[in-house]
């Protein structure tokens, strides 16, 4: 038999602001558009209080990351998984794409038109950002930190 103590009380380590959202995309261009949109509802009903430059930061971040999950982690007729988290102290972003391979920064260049997706990813969120691997894929994160 498990004994219950009555004096304890359940541990909150970080205050829930609203539930984490999912939103699951096709692996095409209109896709980033959609994301950008449901952060933003998802800020103005969950973060109501959130500045426009946290929110405008939360939307960007999560811009490269759908851009870069279709350009690099998906095939055609794939989708990718897109989940949100926001308390007080921060808003998470988390892509999730099919493919293994790990992003990697590239050295900034004026001759190439893309490749600044995390070198954008890493001035918002400086060392709050990272990926790891998923059972049928990875998973890309960044937190964007409330002003």
């Amino acid at each position: 038999m498990i004994e219950r103590r009555r004096d304890t009380a359940p541990v909150c380590y970080a205050p829930a602001v609203g539930p984490p959202a999912i939103l699951l995309l096709l692996s095409e261009p209109a896709s980033a558009r959609a994301a950008r949109e449901f952060v933003r509802e998802y800020l103005r009903h969950y973060a109501p209080e959130a500045s426009a430059e946290h929110i405008d930061s939360v939307v960007l971040v999560t811009c490269e990351l759908v851009t870069n999950s279709i350009r690099y982690g998906t095939e055609p007729e794939d989708s990718l998984r897109v989940v949100l988290d926001t308390d007080d102290t921060r808003t998470r972003v988390e892509v999730q794409d099919p493919v293994r391979r790990h992003p990697r920064v590239r050295p900034e260049s004026d001759d190439r038109d893309r490749g600044r997706g995390l070198i954008i990813l890493d001035k918002l969120c400086p060392d709050r950002w990272g990926v790891y691997d998923i059972p049928f894929g990875k998973a890309v994160w960044a937190e964007v930190m409330a002003a």
